[in-house]
């Protein structure tokens, strides 16, 4: 046999057995094949098929893959993107995720961004209100304010968030306002016990919002930054609730649940839930009657 015609011949029953396992053979590896009439045709031939056929397989399979993937990530984005939508006598209201408390709500032709705030990818479609809960960064962030607003634009927010963003009409705890076929009602929202040191507590008692907003007869709660409080607890007639729960500014999921039993909404959607395990959430509100919703609060 002349070698100078080949670099290397490969097993052809070591080719197939290692393709049956899935995995690379070790003779494909870095190999060349060259055939030439002297060596044995039959052999040769089925050698140099196999090696053909088993290329081809796998870069079907990484295509495939590849293209199963994208589908996969798209449909979750889509999901992300899709609003929930509640019936009213007044006309149907659609709240859609932004990003962590980022809300989006459309009814009767207005838009309402509660806690506009970064990273969120904000829609077209400008800000007839603003509702701020709390001064926290994400909550409160002026950029992305200005970033939604337009001539008209009205801003609603407890007095410690006017002190900086001095365009919005203050809403302090226990208040209720009426706009444009709205209830808001301000619910209070703090710790209990979680704070940065002993004596001090996160959200102070006072400071921030959770919000009522009741539209057609169904009543919409936003939690804000608070653990399971007496006022969240004594809630009622609550048709949806979103529920924040993330450690250590809020509440474990176990502690929300608890809470969310105690005023029992027709529907809980968890948000501002970062790092939060939801099942542990969901686990906790079986055989309650209450339905969970889980919805993508941070999409990529």
């Amino acid at each position: 046999m002349d070698e100078s015609h080949i670099v290397r011949q490969a097993d052809p029953d070591l080719l197939f057995k290692g393709w049956l396992d899935d995995k690379e053979p070790e003779a494909v590896a870095g190999e060349l094949f060259l055939f030439c009439p002297s060596f044995e045709a039959r052999k040769g031939l089925a050698g140099l098929k196999i090696v053909l056929e088993s290329f081809y397989e796998v870069e079907m399979k990484i295509l495939l893959t590849l293209l199963c993937s994208f589908f996969v990530m798209s449909g979750f984005a889509y999901a992300a993107a899709v609003p929930q939508t509640f019936t009213t006598s007044a006309g149907d209201v659609k709240i859609a995720p932004l990003y962590h408390a980022s809300t989006l709500i459309e009814a009767g032709g207005k838009v309402i961004y509660l806690d506009p705030a970064k990273p969120a990818n904000f829609p077209s479609s400008k800000a007839d209100l603003i509702l701020i809960t709390d001064i926290h960064g994400d909550h409160m962030d002026p950029a992305s304010i200005a970033a939604i607003s337009k001539p008209g634009t009205e801003i609603m927010a407890p007095p410690a968030v006017v002190a900086t963003v001095t365009a919005a009409k203050p809403i302090a705890n226990g208040e209720t306002k009426r706009w444009q076929g709205w209830t808001i009602e301000a619910i209070p929202a703090y710790n209990l016990t979680r704070g940065p040191a002993p004596g001090k507590s996160f959200h102070d008692k006072g400071r921030g919002n959770g919000y009522v907003l009741t539209y057609g007869g169904v009543r919409f709660y936003f939690s804000g930054d608070t653990e399971g409080i007496p006022e969240m607890r004594a809630l009622k007639n609550i048709d949806v609730a979103f529920v924040c729960m993330n450690l250590p500014y809020t509440m474990p999921p176990e502690e929300a649940a608890d809470a969310v039993k105690a005023f029992h909404p027709k529907v809980v959607i968890p948000y501002h839930y970062r790092g939060s395990d939801l099942a542990v959430f969901k686990k906790g509100l079986e055989g309650t009657g209450i339905e969970v919703r889980l919805l993508d609060w941070y999409p990529q």
